[in-house]
């Protein structure tokens, strides 16, 4: 029983850390650094480096930055787009850090479903950022930070705590990842598609009414 629980555990964190790492990395590496500092949590020996004071530091300098950049229309569809390759990355290297102690097949395999995972919530943040930065006041884009890092802290917090509801909240979250991405995708379209015809038109010709007579 008791290493059945362990290992729900060890799959709740891996995935809670990639799920978190997909929408703010800086804010999921700052909370699981400073839990495992302060003794709150106990790090996996893949994960333990993150407790170190100089990790911790980088990850509040950068979480401070995203904390301002992630707030400013258009600053943060741009800065979504540069993090592509920043948070998946460093999601597969989380969770199979996770997991790395068993076995390097469990790595792997955590890697690879945690990138996936983390791919799907980058790919939901920033293409909600793209649509609701159609909207002229800037109140929608605090409102979806603040409301994105409530989410992170408190998504790790249960995946550390409540593994098995996490775990549970999380298949419900993929499906819904899988029903959501697609129509994301097609307001995107539409979105660009408009911006595209407006850039196009041409104004009409200054001796047109003449040409008319």
């Amino acid at each position: 029983m008791e290493e059945y629980q362990q290992i729900i555990q060890l799959i709740a964190l891996s995935m809670g850390v990639a799920w978190a790492s997909g929408i703010n990395l800086y804010a999921a590496l700052l909370t699981l650094g400073i839990a495992g500092a302060t003794g709150n949590i106990d790090l996996p020996p893949g994960l333990q480096v993150l407790s170190n004071p100089m990790v911790i530091g980088a990850a509040g300098l950068m979480y401070g930055v995203e904390f301002f950049a992630d707030k400013i229309p258009g600053v943060d569809t741009g800065w979504d787009m540069i993090h592509t390759f920043v948070r998946v990355p460093a999601a597969v290297l989380l969770a199979a850090g996770s997991v790395g102690d068993i076995s390097t097949a469990a790595a792997v395999t955590s890697g690879i479903l945690g990138g996936g995972i983390a791919l799907g919530t980058h790919s939901i943040k920033a293409g909600s950022r793209v649509l609701i930065n159609t909207s002229p006041e800037p109140f929608s884009n605090w409102t979806a930070s603040i409301l994105e890092d409530i989410a992170v802290v408190g998504g790790l917090w249960m995946a550390l705590n409540q593994p098995l509801l996490f775990i549970a909240l999380l298949i419900i979250f993929i499906l819904l990842m899988i029903w959501l991405l697609p129509k994301l995708w097609r307001g995107i379209k539409t979105i660009f598609n408009k911006l595209k015809a407006f850039f196009q038109k041409t104004p009409p010709p200054k001796d047109i009414h003449l040409l008319e007579k």
